[in-house]
């Protein structure tokens, strides 16, 4: 058996990701991070940006998933 099935070809190299291109990326997960956790440990207290308790029952599970009291 003369020929092998496997390619010959070396991978290409990846190019690194420069810091200036990922940082906004970074602050917009810390952003939706900081609003979420926002939304399930403090929403429907005396901060709350919605009335009602629809949030509060959206977020419900989630609260006790993560250990936030909610009642």
């Amino acid at each position: 058996m003369a020929h092998s099935a496997a390619p010959t070809t070396a991978p290409a190299a990846v190019a690194p990701i420069s810091l200036s291109a990922l940082a906004p990326w970074a602050v917009f997960a810390g952003i939706v991070t900081l609003f979420l956790l926002y939304m399930v440990g403090a929403e429907q207290g005396a901060t709350a940006l919605f009335e009602g308790n629809t949030v509060h029952e959206w977020m419900h599970d989630g609260r006790h998933l993560l250990g936030f009291p909610c009642h």
